[in-house]
């Protein structure tokens, strides 16, 4: 990746390990920036509070006019953006990886193409990619409190819909109508319950049963009603509560041995469950 920024980023996922898309945000005073991201697609989702003048060129392509919150930018692979502006520029940038997205491709959409290639856009809006995007920012700010589970489950349907809106080839994502088979389920929950310590990973739970990211998470869901995060953190919480019932440990280690990151994530969750603390929880 080549990228001149006026400022470094004000917050960044590259020290928190995430897989396939680095997610930043910046505040840039007024000036000018050539980027470049030769190894994946860039999206730029505007946080300026007010309206404010901005100049982007891709290639043949140029956009000069006023810019506000919400409004998005596509940069594909390896083109050239300029981009100019005379305010100060507010913006979260998303980089997710090309061999990322030419793999969900591949497993998620019927195309003539054996590559799929992303069209440059300016200022465009999307309610979808920009809570995405938003629920992204919200994790960064958190230090990645959902854990990784939750931050490669946006991953792969942000993958998704930038596929379905900004592909250069015409596609439909192929929809599954059934779910899991018992056997299925019963080996993946088994898995879960096995490993609730650990930091469990969409990856894992999807080699598992040898399948896409894509496909095991949408056929998960089909059969339990929830994704595959909020089922973890669901069984992480049931974990705790018996735990809290049934034993005199710490609540800080039985927060470590549920697999939440801490032990205000334990709290945090009781109080949006039960609506006690995990200590009022055990003597109630």
């Amino acid at each position: 990746m080549q990228a001149n920024s006026l400022n470094p980023p004000i917050y960044s996922s590259e020290i928190s390990g995430w897989q396939n898309i680095v997610v930043e945000e910046f505040c840039q005073p007024p000036g000018q920036e050539k980027y470049q991201s030769l190894t994946g697609h860039t999206l730029c989702l505007s946080l300026n509070p007010r309206p404010a003048r901005l100049s982007q060129t891709i290639g043949n392509r140029r956009y000069t006019g006023l810019i506000t919150k919400g409004d998005i930018s596509i940069i594909p692979a390896k083109s050239l953006l300029y981009c100019q502006w005379n305010h100060e520029d507010r913006y979260l940038r998303i980089q997710i990886a090309d061999a990322f997205l030419q793999q969900v491709a591949q497993e998620t959409v019927v195309m003539d193409s054996n590559r799929v290639e992303l069209l440059p856009e300016f200022r465009d809006r999307n309610p979808q990619i920009e809570q995405i995007s938003t629920m992204l920012l919200t994790e960064l700010y958190a230090g990645g409190f959902a854990g990784r589970l939750y931050v490669e489950s946006l991953t792969n349907v942000l993958a998704v819909h930038l596929l379905r809106k900004y592909s250069a080839v015409s596609s439909c994502v192929v929809l599954c109508d059934r779910g899991l088979s018992d056997r299925q389920l019963l080996q993946v929950t088994d898995y879960i319950s096995a490993h609730l310590a650990q930091d469990i990973k969409l990856s894992d739970l999807a080699q598992l049963l040898e399948m896409s990211q894509f496909h095991f998470s949408r056929l998960f869901k089909q059969s339990t009603g929830v994704a595959p995060h909020q089922y973890v953190l669901q069984q992480r919480g049931e974990r705790a509560k018996q735990l809290l019932k049934t034993t005199k440990l710490p609540v800080m280690e039985i927060a470590m041995q549920c697999g939440f990151s801490s032990h205000s994530h334990l709290g945090k969750w009781m109080r949006q469950h039960t609506g006690m603390t995990p200590k009022t929880y055990r003597t109630s």
